[in-house]
Order: C-alpha cells, then structure tokens, then sequence
C-alpha cells in the first residue's frame, strides 16, 4: 500500500467537524454517538416494557447479560455487589452498541476516538472512588485503602489509581482504533473476500473490548468494597 493510500485511510478513520455549535466544533463522533443513543435508548424502553417473569424472544438476551454480571458480581464483590449491576451492566451495552457502530453505514465507531474511551473512563473511575468513599467505610476507610496491605505501598496505591484511567480509555482505545484501521486496510486491498472474516474479527473484538472494559471496572470497585 502506497503513502496516499495510507493517508486516505488515516483520513477514513479519523473524526471529522461536521457543524458548530457557535465557537464549539461539533465531531463526527459525537455525532456518531448521539445516533446510538437514538437507537439504544428507545429500543432499551420497549425491551423493559415488555418485561415477564418467564423470559422469551429478545428478553432472553438482558436477562443473560444480568445473569452474567451478578455472578460475576457475586463471586468479585460479594452479594452485595449485585446493586453495582446497573453501572456495569450500562457500560457494557452502551460500548458494546458503541463498538458495533461500523455496522451502519459510513459510520465510524466513537470508541475509535481517544476522547471518547477517556471520557468512559475518567467517568467510570470518578464513580468507583464515590462507591469507595460510600460503600468502603466513609472517608476514613475510603483513605485506609491506600495504605493497604503495608503503609509503605501508599504511593504506589496513590499512583496506580491516577493510572487506571490513562490505562482504561487506552486499552479500548488502541484496540478499536486498531481493528478499524486493519479492516479499512482488508477492503482495500482484497474487497471481495475480506467481508464476511472482517465482520467476524469486528462482532468478536467489539464484544471483548466492551468484556474487558466492563470486568475492569467490576475489579476496581471490588477492590474498594470486595472484602467490607
């Protein structure tokens, strides 16, 4: 592949200012992420009106997803922690629709966007320390945790949690950005035969990302309120 060609890709991958919202530029990803809300969210109030105390047709796939993630839930944090549900479970599913945004047409995913996984991830981390602070012992237990298992690890504690969100939106981040930018190459260069495995690779790393991310932040809190 030539250097024109590489840049036509960086071009494709790269977000775009659609309009201004007077002296605020307006990306394509936020554009892009309004339209999965648009889609998410109504189709989320229909699912939940439609709820029934013996699962059938789409609600067999929620019910799996809580399933899921208070087991998971249950075995990291404690019965407890089956009230952090509605955090992790949201998380999952907004990225995950967020990841599979490359199905629509001329659409690119914002988790390909830098600003878009810091924000999912600085987000997320400001929310695990208020659990730590609420759920950990109050200010005292919450300050305690840092000091944990020997008062000499205090910086070290200190440093790792300021990393967590640096990491979070980098991990997401570099692997979207990465698949994307690999099956831009694919159509490019074998257009007809690279469909169908291309699409495979997208489903697969769009849901594991989206795990990743999720099960993270179910550690995070369970290291806060895991062992209260």
């Amino acid at each position: 592949m030539d250097l024109q060609a590489l840049q036509d890709v960086l071009a494709h991958i790269r977000p775009t200012v659609m309009f201004y919202l007077g002296p605020i530029p307006v990306t394509s990803t936020v554009v892009n992420t309004w339209i999965i809300m648009a889609i998410l969210l109504p189709l989320a109030y229909i699912i939940s009106k439609r709820l029934n105390l013996v699962p059938h047709g789409a609600q067999h796939v929620p019910e799996l997803i809580a399933d899921f993630f208070n087991n998971l839930l249950d075995e990291t944090v404690g019965k407890k922690g089956r009230k952090y549900l509605p955090l992790v479970g949201t998380l999952f599913i907004f990225i995950l629709f967020l990841n599979f945004a490359w199905f629509i047409p001329g659409m690119m995913p914002p988790t390909t966007d830098l600003s878009t996984t810091l924000a999912f991830a600085l987000v997320t981390i400001v929310i695990v320390q208020l659990i730590g602070v609420k759920d950990g012992g109050g200010i005292k237990g919450y300050i305690m945790h840092f000091f944990q298992p020997n008062p000499a690890l205090f910086p070290l504690n200190m440093l790792s949690e300021l990393v967590k969100p640096v990491s979070l939106s980098l991990r997401l981040y570099a692997n979207m950005f990465g698949e994307k930018t690999v099956v831009t190459v694919l159509f490019l260069m074998i257009p007809f035969l690279s469909p169908v495995p291309v699409m495979l690779l997208g489903i697969i790393m769009g849901l594991v990302q989206a795990l990743v991310f999720s099960l993270l932040t179910v550690i995070y809190i369970a290291s806060f309120v895991g062992e209260q």
